[in-house]
C-alpha cells in the first residue's frame, strides 16, 4: 500500500517493525545508520519515513533536519528517550509524529495508517475535491489546493509538511474566527494520535518561519493567548 523507509540502528526493532507493516502490505527498505538512510530518502523517497532519534554515523534529529531543507515527506520519529526537549526538538524540526520505545506494533501500525491516511497516500482515502477539505482555497495572498498539497503566497510556493498543510488549512477555511489548540488537533490528527498544546505551537512556528522566508512582514497567523489561533486575511 505504501513505500516505507526504516532508519534504526537496532536489529530487532528493525526485524519486528519491518515484519508488521508488510503484513499489512506495505514495502518496507531499512537501513541501520542516519547517514545512509538519509542519502536513500533523497535519491529514492519513499511515501512515509520511520526515523531512530539515536544511531550512529548521523543521528535522527539531524537525518530530519537535513531531510526538511528539501522534502516534506511524512516522518514518524522514534525514541528511547523520555525528555521531553526531544519530543520538542523534533516536532520544531518539522516530525509529523512521534512513538516512545517500547511501544507496541499495534501502536505504531495504527500511527503509519493514519500519517498515511493524512498525506493522502492511501488512494482508497485521497481527499474528495468536492468535500470542504478538498477544496481550493483563496485567501489574500494565500492560496492553497488540497488535491496537490501545494501552497503559495504572493504566487511564491511555500513547501508544508503534511501536519502543517491540515493546520493551516483548518485556519484559513475560515478567517476570522479562533480556532483553539483543541480543534487544530481534531484538523490535523486522528482520533488515535494525541498531541499535547507545546506540539501544535511548534507546528505553527515552524510554519510562520517558512512563510516569513518568502515575506518577512507575514502576519496572518495570529495567536490569540490562551484561546488558540486565527487566520488574519489581509
Amino acid at each position: 500500500m505504501a513505500n516505507i523507509t526504516l532508519v534504526d540502528d537496532d536489529e530487532n526493532i528493525v526485524a519486528s517493525v519491518s515484519l508488521a507493516l508488510e503484513s499489512h502490505g506495505h514495502k518496507v527498505t531499512a537501513y541501520h545508520d542516519g547517514a545512509s538512510g538519509l542519502e536513500a530518502l533523497e535519491t529514492s523517497p519513499p511515501d512515509l519515513a520511520i526515523l531512530d532519534v539515536k544511531m550512529p554515523r548521523m543521528d535522527g534529529m539531524e537525518v530530519l533536519r537535513r531531510l526538511r531543507q528539501t522534502s516534506n515527506l511524512p516522518v514518524i520519529m522514534l525514541t528511547s528517550k523520555d525528555e521531553e526537549i526531544d519530543e520538542i526538538l523534533g516536532f520544531n524540526l518539522g516530525a509529523d509524529d512521534y512513538i516512545h520505545k517500547p511501544f507496541s506494533q499495534r501502536l505504531l501500525i495504527e500511527r503509519v495508517k493514519a500519517l498515511l491516511r493524512r498525506s493522502g497516500v492511501e488512494g482508497i482515502e485521497a481527499v474528495d475535491p468536492s468535500s470542504e477539505a478538498g477544496k481550493a482555497i483563496k485567501r489574500g495572498k494565500l492560496s492553497m489546493d488540497p488535491a496537490r498539497h501545494e501552497s503559495t503566497w504572493d504566487g511564491k510556493p511555500v513547501k508544508l509538511t503534511v501536519t502543517e498543510f491540515l493546520l493551516l488549512q483548518a485556519l484559513a477555511q475560515r478567517p476570522g474566527f479562533v480556532k483553539s489548540r483543541d480543534n487544530l488537533m481534531d484538523a490535523a490528527y486522528d482520533d488515535q494520535v494525541y498531541v499535547d498544546d507545546r506540539t501544535i505551537d511548534s507546528h505553527v512556528k515552524r510554519m510562520r518561519k517558512k512563510f516569513r522566508m518568502v515575506d518577512p512582514e507575514f502576519d496572518a497567523i495570529e495567536t490569540l493567548y490562551g484561546v488558540g489561533y486565527r487566520y488574519r486575511e489581509s
